[in-house]
């Protein structure tokens, strides 16, 4: 199963959970607060090296799966900071983007990555610090929950093996689509860039090609659409095994 994320809101249920122990990954706050029981809270989660973010009152409700949205929320879950050895050890998924051309794909892709329940990603670009941030804008700054690695393709790859993952390559080359394989358990998932897709170096390093089925002019999909389509996949196989009478419904 991937990484269990959850969250808590409001500051009672926050200092509830710091007084069991539990230190969560990030704890958004809005900006401007007035509640003199939150700034007791921040006072606490710096005293105890939390990570802390101010963030807006936009942001917050969108985040917040709790409604009314509070004046603080707690996630719980990943650790945005892991390493990336911690991270392929895990147990949810982790993808590969190797070529991507373009920042704001990439940063779709990263979203695509953290709203499936990824573990983490990792992307084998050449980008520019002002690329790579502008990937990171058009993520809705993902990585402040999710783990992102900017690495060589071929080194993530001898990793992934070595941390006993299966590498399942997302190309058209591929003969099986995604409901026809297991993507289940501790997979690593490549793809590749816009143009080109993957090298084929890479693709024959997988275990298994899935192919995305297509049916119009266009030559492919968008890379966070193709993408979607495989977590989505790997979602639905996952609550079948959990309920074997889902994969029914």
């Amino acid at each position: 199963m991937d990484v269990p994320v959850r969250q808590l809101g409001g500051a009672e249920e926050v200092a509830a959970l710091l007084d069991a122990g539990e230190r969560p990954a990030l704890l958004l706050v809005r900006r401007g607060y007035r509640d003199p029981e939150v700034l007791r809270l921040l006072e606490r989660a710096r005293e105890l090296g939390l990570p802390v973010q101010l963030t807006s009152d936009a942001d917050l409700r969108r985040m917040s799966r709790i409604a009314p949205a509070g004046d603080v929320l707690a996630l719980c879950g990943r650790d945005p900071a892991a390493s990336a050895e911690a991270v392929l050890a895990e147990e949810g998924a982790v993808w590969l983007l190797a070529g991507i051309a373009y920042a704001g794909n990439a940063g779709y892709a990263i979203r695509s990555a953290e709203v499936s329940g990824a573990a983490g990603i990792f992307l084998d670009a050449h980008f520019e610090p002002a690329a790579r941030k502008r990937a990171l804008r058009a993520s809705m700054h993902a990585e402040r929950f999710l783990p992102v690695y900017w690495r060589e393709a071929s080194g993530v790859l001898d990793a992934a093996a070595r941390a006993g993952r299966r590498l399942v390559a997302i190309e058209d080359v591929g003969r099986a689509a995604p409901w026809e394989v297991d993507l289940t358990g501790r997979v690593l998932f490549a793809v590749g860039g816009e143009a080109d897709g993957l090298p084929s170096a890479l693709v024959e390093r997988c275990d298994a090609v899935v192919r995305v089925p297509m049916a119009g002019f266009i030559p492919s999909y968008n890379l966070q659409a193709a993408m979607a389509v495989v977590a989505v996949e790997r979602l639905r196989q996952q609550a079948a095994q959990a309920d074997p009478a889902r994969a029914l419904r």
